[in-house]
């Protein structure tokens, strides 16, 4: 799975709307649309702060590994 397969899958199984995802990264629906589609990619600060609010490792969202391990803190 890629890592905007991800992302939209985390987003769905939190039944968030694309719009209040988009707001939490202060960016556009169409913009965050084209995150989810593959068509633009995210940038990394974006990814990690999703990774934040969702509490799954980075390694999750980019499809390294199946666990969803919590985010590590410092």
């Amino acid at each position: 799975m890629r890592y905007y397969e991800r992302v939209r899958a985390l987003r769905e199984d939190r039944d968030l709307t694309q719009t209040f995802a988009a707001g939490l990264l202060h960016v556009g629906q169409k913009t965050y649309s084209d995150y989810e589609l593959g068509k633009t990619r995210m940038p990394l600060d974006s990814v990690i702060f999703l990774a934040k609010y969702y509490n799954v490792s980075m390694d999750y969202i980019c499809g390294v590994s199946k666990e969803r391990r919590p985010f590590p803190r410092e």
